[in-house]
């Protein structure tokens, strides 16, 4: 007798474990994984039902005493940069934004590194090598692309100053993970990001920025 995979995602739920953003608290997630060729069209639905791309997994929060991780996206059509929105946006006026496809370069996972160290050190990304950057970074099977932000130096050298890999979804884009150097935190590079990537879907003619989880009382 012939039997095939089943086409319906089938979805896990991780064991038990320290929440990464609250004291206290134990975390679980609910996960399924995305390959295949209905890779795309489970991508665009999960998202759109609070999931989070993390390579070809697709997960979200399954916590059952807490609740307090919460799906984030912004409907563009709606948004105004507030004032101080506005002058992140001016100080951030000689940066370069470049399209790429998701590939990985040492300049990349160097940056990473620094900020890691930086905004996350007990974290589980601190150990992360340079072949699980590159997996991170590479490792899609749905419409991704990544963004470099990068200054000129007044020799004409070209300085990477933040990254942000970003899926395109059939709504919106999905910040998929950012980071940025630590030593520029005076130009709120991570909000402007943000503030690039509502301008770069209204460009695209989407709808919805997804930004991840926000976590009440975490910092």
């Amino acid at each position: 007798m012939r039997h095939s995979l089943p086409r319906a995602p089938q979805f896990y739920v991780t064991a038990p474990q320290e929440c990464p953003y609250l004291d206290n608290k134990i975390e679980r997630k609910l996960f399924t994984s995305l390959n295949g060729p209905d890779a795309l069209v489970l991508n665009n639905a999960l998202s759109q039902q609070g999931f989070r791309r993390s390579q070809n997994v697709l997960y979200r929060p399954s916590c059952s005493e807490c609740s307090l991780c919460l799906s984030a996206r912004i409907p563009v059509s709606n948004f105004t940069a507030s004032k101080s929105q506005k002058r992140v946006i001016k100080r951030n006026s000689a940066l370069i934004r470049e399209k790429k496809i998701p590939s990985a370069t040492d300049e990349q996972y160097n940056l990473f590194q620094k900020y890691v160290s930086f905004r996350h050190s007990k974290g589980g990304m601190a150990t992360m090598d340079a072949m699980e950057f590159s997996s991170m970074i590479e490792e899609t099977s749905v419409d991704t692309i990544l963004c470099e932000y990068s200054f000129k130096k007044n020799n004409g050298d070209i300085v990477l100053a933040a990254v942000s890999l970003t899926d395109v979804l059939n709504d919106g884009l999905s910040m998929v993970y950012s980071f940025y150097d630590p030593d520029l935190a005076y130009l709120s590079l991570g909000k402007y990001m943000i503030l690039d990537h509502v301008n770069l879907v209204k460009e695209l003619a989407l709808s919805y920025l997804y930004l991840g989880y926000w976590v009440k009382g975490s910092a």
